[in-house]
């Protein structure tokens, strides 16, 4: 198993009030559901909306390489992702009404083996406060 490193930094979101980012070392075979649920996780988001994976210049672009259900697969792996096209990023889009968007980005460590007993996903870094996805709910 070959391990890369990724970093997911918050662009936009209708309650972001703060940047965040943080930096996954995961396993290169990770498939698009499966980094959506860890994202989620890193965030502490309810997994209670939909969600895109898309390949764009921008993230506010209108041209783009969507991932979903309707268009290219989610269990697309991230080793037919990466590399990305010339002047595309990959971004993850979270709940179509605040908006949640992140920028995914491969960071240029080459890939490594795998340590053993080492359990993946593993958070490495992470800086700023982590969203607040309904701040103002009290549950």
């Amino acid at each position: 198993m070959m391990i890369i490193k990724l970093q997911i930094e918050l662009l936009a979101g209708l309650h972001a009030k703060e940047e965040w980012s943080c930096t996954f070392e995961i396993e290169e075979a990770t498939s698009l559901a499966d980094l959506h649920n860890e994202i989620q996780k890193a965030v502490r988001f309810n997994d209670d909306h939909l969600f895109d994976f898309f390949i764009s210049s921008k993230a506010f672009g209108s041209e783009r390489i969507s991932f979903d259900e309707n268009e290219h697969s989610l269990d697309t792996k991230l080793t037919d992702i990466f590399p990305l096209p010339k002047n595309r990023k990959l971004f993850y889009w979270f709940d179509f009404g605040d908006d949640w968007i992140f920028r995914v980005s491969k960071t240029r460590h080459k890939a490594k083996p795998a340590i053993a007993n080492q359990s993946y996903p593993l958070i490495v870094s992470e800086s700023g406060n982590k969203p607040e996805q309904y701040p103002d709910v009290d549950w």
